[in-house]
């Protein structure tokens, strides 16, 4: 068999484990990425092996919260482990939403280990157009 090495890959795996698996006091991150569709702000983070019931979704007033646990696939008693690489444990990510979206409106979608979610523009923050209104005198203060 044919194996390809990548150096950096070895070298994460090595801190990872040098680190151990994240914990509720002390959880790893978890990638992500974030970008603006439409009147959308659409966060997806990389959550693979995590059930959905195990990620738990918080905002308080602009921090968003995901925390996510990955636990330990069930094995049974004659299994002997040959290798492990895909990390365990607690995985945590906090973002600062802006003021101009709309935290009240947050929809999350999790399918094949990806959780998105979508985070609406609120209307205050859209552009709009401002009408002129063409008055039939002028006003003078006198005083």
């Amino acid at each position: 068999m044919l194996m390809r090495t990548d150096p950096f890959r070895e070298l994460d795996r090595l801190a990872q484990t040098l680190v151990g698996p994240g914990t509720w006091s002390k959880p790893s991150a978890m990638a992500m990425d974030a970008y603006r569709e439409g009147d959308e702000y659409v966060v997806a983070f990389d959550l693979p092996g995590v059930s959905a019931d195990a990620i738990d979704i918080d905002v308080e007033r602009n921090m968003l919260t995901v925390k996510a646990e990955r636990r330990p696939a069930a094995k049974a008693d004659d299994v002997q482990m040959e290798l492990s690489e895909r990390p365990l444990g607690v995985f945590s990510r906090q973002i600062v939403l802006a003021d101009t979206l709309d935290t009240e409106r947050i929809q999350a979608d999790y399918d094949a280990g990806v959780l998105t979610l979508r985070i609406p523009i609120a209307e205050r923050a859209k552009p709009r157009k401002i009408s002129i209104g063409v008055g039939s005198g002028h006003k003078e203060i006198s005083g």
